[in-house]
C-alpha cells in the first residue's frame, strides 16, 4: 500500500510538472507573438525559441517564420524546414502549409512534388485556405499527383469560400489573372469567380 501512495504522489507530482512547462510555454508564446506582431522581432525570437524548445506548435511554426523570412535572425532555410516539421508533426494547419511549400519549392529540403501534396492535403483538409489553393494549383498542373480537373475546381471553391481566409484568396487570383496568370484565370473560371 505504502508503494501505491507513492507511485500515486509521484504520479501526481509529474502531472503538476507538465502542467506548469505547458504553461510556461503558452506564456512565453503569447509573449513572442505580441512582440512578433509589432515587428520587434530580434525580441521575439528568444521568447519563440525557448517555447518552441518546450514542444509548443503554434512558437514552433512562428520560429519557422522567423528563419523563413529572416525576422529577427539570419534566414536560414534548413532551419525553418526543421521547425516546420517539428510544428507540423503536431498537425498545425498553417506548418503543414509550409512543410508543402517548402517541398514544392526545394526550400531546405529536396524539391518532392509528391510530399508537397501529402502536406497541402494535410493542411486543406483542416481548413487551410493557401493550402486548399495551392492544392488547386497541383490538380490543375498536375504536380505531385494526378491532373484532375474536378479535383482543382473542388479545392479552389473551398479556398475562395473559405469562412476565414476566402476573401484574400479570392482577391489574390483575381490580382494574379489581371496581371496575365493563365492558371489563375482557370481557377477563377472553374470556382465561377470569373
Amino acid at each position: 500500500m505504502k508503494h501505491l501512495i507513492q507511485l500515486v504522489c509521484l504520479l501526481l507530482i509529474m502531472s503538476i510538472s507538465t502542467s506548469v512547462k505547458a504553461q510556461d510555454a503558452d506564456k512565453l508564446y503569447k509573449e513572442g507573438k505580441a512582440l512578433y506582431d509589432k515587428k520587434a522581432y530580434k525580441e521575439a525570437v528568444p521568447k519563440l525559441q525557448a517555447a518552441a524548445n518546450k514542444g509548443h506548435k503554434k512558437a514552433q511554426y512562428r520560429l519557422g517564420r522567423c528563419y523563413d523570412k529572416g525576422n529577427g535572425v539570419a534566414e536560414d532555410e534548413a532551419k525553418a524546414f526543421a521547425w516546420y516539421s517539428k510544428s507540423a508533426a503536431q498537425n498545425y494547419h498553417k506548418a503543414q502549409y509550409q512543410l508543402g511549400r517548402c517541398y514544392k519549392k526545394g526550400k531546405g529540403v529536396a524539391k518532392d512534388h509528391k510530399k508537397a501534396v501529402r502536406y497541402f492535403l494535410l493542411a486543406a483538409r483542416q481548413d487551410n485556405a493557401d493550402a486548399q489553393l495551392a492544392l488547386a494549383k497541383c490538380y490543375l498542373k498536375g504536380k505531385g499527383i494526378e491532373k484532375d480537373q474536378k479535383k482543382a475546381k473542388m479545392w479552389v471553391t473551398k479556398a475562395v469560400k473559405n469562412e476565414e481566409d476566402g476573401a484574400e484568396i479570392l482577391a489574390e487570383l483575381r490580382k494574379d489573372a489581371a496581371e496575365g496568370d493563365e492558371d489563375a484565370k482557370i481557377l477563377l473560371t472553374l470556382a465561377g469567380k470569373k
